[in-house]
């Protein structure tokens, strides 16, 4: 065979026999998820936040466009983050056919509520900004998150405070939510059953209200709190939620009041609840649980 540059579709395919090799047919159509570290999307004098995005391809489609974007926040008791951590999950909704983007946030030794929640609208600003770079449809983007990361995205999908808007113009708008064990209320003293300072000032949630202790400011717990803040004139958008049933970090019951209260304001939303299933871990990133995060979002999406 002449040695040249040649296309995929001029090689001569290899069909000698070969005694003792096993043939494995091939469509073409494999997902590969290509990895685009460190991508920045805001600034904020000298601290700039970054993207984690994935994006899907195959041999078939090498350069896949107009794909729905699955925006994912990485928890972390709204302190630094390792934005690294969920990667691999994160590449399994990308095989799936989304452009996947892990968000960084500021954590509260950097700046306070609501900042983390503006961050992820910004995030969702810049990818929809930079759609054509990136092979998104704009009119598909789906926030998704865990624990502080569940809060951020289910609250920053319908925030309608004060916000520093880094893209004016661009929406943050979000077809859909995906909210992976939430830690979304702290209004029960057992919203964290192994934080022994909870609502104390040390704790991730006091910090994450400028080191106040919220037992002597129930205005700030809720505030914090998502359901307090949802009614029937909230523009909230359906939000499928997936928590534990042996949750040692954040109570089963903060999901389930949150499921409740969208409910009662007329809300389109959906409870998984785990059995067994402890804070994280691989029970949230089966076949199963991302078909049900798949499903849910197809029928959401405009």
């Amino acid at each position: 065979m002449e040695v040249k540059a040649w296309s995929y579709e001029e090689i001569p395919e290899f069909t000698d026999e070969v005694e003792g090799a096993v043939w494995l047919d091939t469509t073409g159509d494999e997902p590969q998820v290509d990895y685009l570290p460190d991508v920045a999307y805001a600034t904020y004098g000298d601290r700039t936040l970054r993207l984690q995005i994935l994006k899907p391809r195959t041999r078939n489609n090498p350069t896949p466009r107009s794909l729905p974007c699955f925006v994912y926040v990485q928890g972390s008791a709204w302190r630094k983050q390792n934005i690294y951590h969920d990667i691999p999950q994160l590449a399994r909704m990308a095989a799936l056919g989304y452009v996947a983007a892990l968000v960084e946030y500021r954590g509260s030794d950097e700046a306070t509520f609501p900042c983390p929640i503006v961050d992820a609208r910004n995030a969702v600003r810049f990818l929809r900004s930079h759609a054509a770079e990136y092979g998104i449809d704009p009119s598909r983007i789906v926030l998704a998150g865990n624990s502080s990361g569940g809060h951020t995205a289910v609250y920053a999908s319908f925030w309608q405070g004060e916000e520093e808007n880094l893209y004016p113009g661009i929406s943050a708008e979000v077809s859909c939510v995906i909210d992976y064990y939430g830690s979304v209320s702290v209004m029960a003293d057992d919203s964290n059953p192994t934080t022994v300072d909870h609502n104390l000032p040390t704790s991730p949630e006091g910090m994450e209200m400028g080191g106040t202790n919220l037992r002597e400011r129930p205005d700030l717990m809720r505030l914090l709190s998502v359901e307090c803040n949802i009614d029937e004139a909230t523009p909230v958008p359906p939000v499928l939620i997936l928590h534990g049933t042996k949750d040692r970090t954040v109570n089963t019951t903060c999901s389930v009041a949150l499921y409740r209260r969208l409910r009662e304001c007329g809300k389109e939303t959906e409870l998984y609840l785990l059995r067994g299933a402890d804070h994280g871990n691989a029970e949230f990133w089966t076949d199963e649980v991302n078909a049900i995060v798949d499903r849910f979002i197809c029928r959401h999406l405009s």
